[in-house]
Parts: C-alpha cells; sequence; structure tokens
C-alpha cells in the first residue's frame, strides 16, 4: 500500500457530536486527485483503520475535508478523531482515496438522501453535480437545524434543490419516503447514505426502481440487533489455509477468522468488525463462503470474503490470497 502522510490544518465543532476535520499533505505537496463519493482510511494503529468520505470540491489536491461523528459506543475511531487529533498532528491514510460510491455522472437525474453524518459524501456530490449543470436534489433527515453538519454550505450547493427533515428525534415526523420514492423519473438513479435504519427503509422504499440506479454507502450496519443474532446460530468449526504462507488454521465456532488471523500474527486491516465497512476484504482463491457481510456485491463474492463476519459453509476448507 501507498501510505500518504497527511498533517491536521483545521478542526471545527459543526454540531455538539460531530467535527469538521481539514488536512493538507504533510510534505506541503499535491495530494492525490479524488472523486465525488470517495472515502480516506485514517490507520488508527497498527491494525485498526477508520474509513471517512470526504466532503468538499472533488479533485481539490490541495485539502482534504471530511466530518465525523463521535460515537461512544463505536470502535473506538472516531472518539480518536475527536479527543486525541489536534491541529498539527500528523496522520497516515493507507493508500489514496477510494470510491466504493461513486456519482453516475451519464444519469439524466440525481436524487440524494442523506440522514446525519451521511451528508459528507452526498456534499461533495453536490459540488460536482452543481459544476455538471445535473439535475439533483438532495433530502438531508436530521433532528433539527441545529444539528445539521454543514447547513450554510449545502444551502449554498444545492440551492433550490434541496429539502431538509428535521424529525425532533422521532423517524415517524421526518421524510415520508413512500411519497420521496414512489415514482421513479426517467434515467433517474437514487444515493443513500446515513445511518442503516434509514438506509434500510429507503431501500425497501425503492424496491420497485430500475436495477442498478440505487447507489448507497453504510456508516453502520443496517441489521437488526435479532438478524445479527440469527447469524451466529449453528456455526462450526472450519479451517482456513492462508497460500502466501503455506498455513492453515482451525478456526472455532465461537471465534472469527480475523481473530484467528490475530493470534497467529497475520496482518489485516479492519475498522467495524460487523461486516459493513469493507476493511478486512480478502481474496477468495477456493471453497464455499457463508456471506455474512453488507458490503460485497455477488460479483466481488465470487473472489473475496470479509474476514471479520463471513465463515466457511458446512464442511468447507476456505483457501484465501494472504
Amino acid at each position: 500500500m501507498s501510505q500518504i502522510k497527511i498533517k491536521v490544518t483545521d478542526i471545527q465543532q459543526l454540531t455538539e457530536n460531530i467535527k469538521k476535520f481539514e488536512f493538507v499533505s504533510a510534505d506541503g505537496g499535491h495530494l492525490p486527485s479524488w472523486e465525488a463519493g470517495s472515502h480516506i482510511d485514517v490507520e488508527i494503529d497498527e491494525h485498526m483503520r477508520k474509513s471517512y468520505s470526504l466532503a468538499n470540491k472533488p479533485g481539490d489536491t490541495e485539502r482534504w475535508v471530511t466530518a465525523i461523528l463521535r460515537e461512544e459506543n463505536g470502535g473506538g475511531g472516531s472518539k480518536y478523531m475527536h479527543d486525541k487529533v489536534s491541529v498539527g498532528d500528523e496522520l497516515t491514510i493507507a493508500e489514496p482515496p477510494t470510491n466504493h460510491f461513486p456519482l453516475d455522472e451519464n444519469a439524466a437525474k440525481h436524487l440524494l438522501i442523506g440522514g446525519g453524518i451521511g451528508i459528507t459524501p452526498l456534499l461533495a456530490m453536490g459540488y460536482r453535480l452543481k459544476e455538471m449543470g445535473a439535475d439533483y436534489h438532495l433530502h438531508y433527515c436530521t433532528k433539527s437545524k441545529k444539528e445539521t453538519a454543514f447547513y450554510d454550505e449545502i444551502v449554498e450547493v444545492f440551492g433550490d434543490g434541496l429539502t431538509f427533515h428535521h424529525d425532533g428525534g422521532d423517524p415517524s415526523q421526518g421524510i415520508k419516503l413512500d411519497d420521496v420514492l414512489g415514482a421513479q423519473e426517467d434515467d433517474q438513479h437514487l444515493y443513500l447514505c446515513g445511518p442503516g435504519g434509514l438506509i434500510a427503509a429507503a431501500r425497501e422504499a425503492a424496491s420497485h426502481w430500475r436495477d442498478g440506479t440505487v447507489h448507497f454507502e453504510l456508516f453502520a450496519s443496517a441489521k437488526s440487533d435479532e438478524d445479527k443474532v440469527e447469524d451466529t446460530d449453528g456455526d462450526q468449526p472450519f479451517e482456513v489455509e492462508l497460500k502466501v504462507s503455506g498455513k492453515t488454521l482451525s478456526v472455532p465456532a465461537d471465534k472469527s477468522i480475523l481473530e484467528i488471523l490475530w493470534e497467529n500474527d497475520v496482518d489485516v486491516m479492519y475498522a467495524c468488525e460487523d461486516g459493513w465497512c469493507g476493511n478486512c476484504k480478502v481474496g477468495l482463491l477456493s471453497g464455499k463462503v457463508d456471506h455474512r457481510d453488507e458490503f460485497l456485491d455477488d460479483a466481488d463474492r465470487e473472489n473475496f470474503m470479509q474476514v471479520c463476519i463471513s465463515r466457511a459453509m458446512p464442511g468447507e476448507k476456505l483457501v484465501l490470497d494472504i
């Protein structure tokens, strides 16, 4: 991986729990270019890296801007960024910006729905859509104006193509997804980013939209607690062979592949440990996988798996490209 050193040049408190961070290249040069929907992976420690979407104008190589929600019950990345990082600090980015949430710039119309911190990649999309002179509209869902990150900037970027939904903390008083998503216009694409519950509800409301026109990015699992419990029912032990190192490891029923890799000093990056971020994706060479992630699509699942959550199908041995 081609690591990048960046320096923090500005930190602003956008809402009670959201901070805006601005970065430049630590060596004073240009940052890698990037497209709307891209994120950077900040290395928190030797194993953990956290993904944060870029929110400023795409292609800006002078600075990167992101916003981070402090999650008290999260994996520690957001608390580290909020509590430990200061202006002047240098951070390491694992690789140039990655884009798993791109705009389809050939679409005739663009409908964006964001919730809370999910506004970060959508704001970058807004800059690009405005630059293109595209037909676009944003629905932004928050509890109140006070808790709406980037409020003034969003008004400037989206102009008349903007609807705020402030629900006061009661989702039933917020956006009416069936109304917003009821009829898909010709060559219209939908972009979703925000809490798992909003993503799940919006995808359900848009289930009749044409294939390939609904795009989303998760900042948390969209699974219910009940679904997560069901995933682990009946787990069995299995073996994984590491093709590069030649090691064969046993994975017990009560542990993940990721945990066994760590125990055997095999370095694999991770972030969410819940199957939705994609950081622990590894190459799959053979064996049938019980895919439990929310990140890989059907095509990816032929050649990759997420070792934090997915397992072997009963009786299968997995061969991984590590």
